[in-house]
């Protein structure tokens, strides 16, 4: 499905909030693999299972159900090979304490769930151009 593309992983409980991101980011680059997981655990399953296979950045939601995305951030930390992948923190909550956790934990940005369009073309541009700063 995703073989030999750049990969993005998209970790986030909110079905609506996965499709609109991952529909901006293939309208700006569509050849990029967008792989879809609703929490931390499928998402922590799947990269311990897939190592030589890492993806060119994920993108977490902070708030989710079981394991938090600043959890996924701190379980990522401790293993070697994905400590360089660049994680970006996606929130509905614009908490200064959220953010300063989430960076210290290894997020590259801490960005709030857009309220239009508009912004949310700007972010999925911003993860397309973190992915291949990456790449």
């Amino acid at each position: 499905m995703c073989k030999d593309q750049i990969t993005i992983l998209l970790v986030d409980d909110d079905i609506e909030d996965q499709t609109l991101l991952s529909e901006a980011i293939h309208k700006i680059a569509p050849a990029i693999c967008v792989k879809l997981f609703n929490t931390g655990s499928e998402v922590l399953h799947y990269l311990s299972s897939r190592e030589g296979d890492e993806p060119c950045l994920i993108v977490l939601d902070y708030n989710m159900p079981g394991i938090t995305g600043l959890q996924v951030l701190e379980r990522i930390g401790q293993i070697h090979r994905l400590i360089s992948i660049p994680k970006i923190v996606w929130s509905t909550s614009n908490s200064h304490h959220f953010r300063t956790q989430c960076l210290n934990a290894g997020a590259l940005k801490y960005i709030v769930k857009p309220q239009n369009l508009q912004d949310l073309n700007q972010i999925a541009a911003d993860i397309i151009a973190a992915c291949n700063k990456a790449a």
